[in-house]
């Protein structure tokens, strides 16, 4: 299904839709970047504290709406007629690696919650493994949307 009207909207929905999934993803790579500093901390001091500050607005001010953006923007540019081929291949390894995305930002908005409990399930060496997670699935998505191998 397209919706027609969409089509002279394309420009401005690519470039919006650009603008959120970049946003989203300057918050992906710097939480966990946070979370490695975080699990080197005491629980509980004033620098855990600020960390717990620097975590929740960076979620809930920056990760969070751009997400819903580039998720709300994302659909709006399928229903936007001939964007998808939907013979082609391509488009499912990028939906994989957008939803792979989502359920890490989930992955890490529950992390959060556990810092902010003071619980650290999770070493430092996992925070810094995991901090490469959204490379890859950027890597994922950007070859499957440009160059679109299959």
């Amino acid at each position: 299904m397209t919706i027609p009207w969409l089509a002279g909207l394309y420009p401005w929905t690519k470039a919006l839709h650009l603008i959120a999934v970049i946003a989203w993803m300057a918050g992906m790579f710097y939480l966990p970047r946070l979370f490695v500093y975080h699990s080197t901390v005491p629980a509980g001091g004033e620098a855990s504290e600020m960390f717990k500050v620097m975590e929740r607005r960076l979620l809930r001010a920056i990760m969070n709406p751009a997400m819903g953006a580039a998720w709300l923007l994302g659909i709006t540019l399928v229903l936007t007629p001939g964007v998808v081929d939907w013979s082609a291949g391509w488009w499912h390894g990028k939906m994989a690696g957008f939803l792979g995305m989502s359920a890490f930002h989930g992955h890490l908005a529950a992390a959060r919650k556990g810092f902010e409990r003071d619980e650290r399930p999770r070493s430092e060496r996992y925070w810094r493994m995991a901090n490469e997670v959204p490379t890859l699935l950027l890597v994922l998505i950007v070859v499957m949307v440009i160059v679109k191998p299959f």
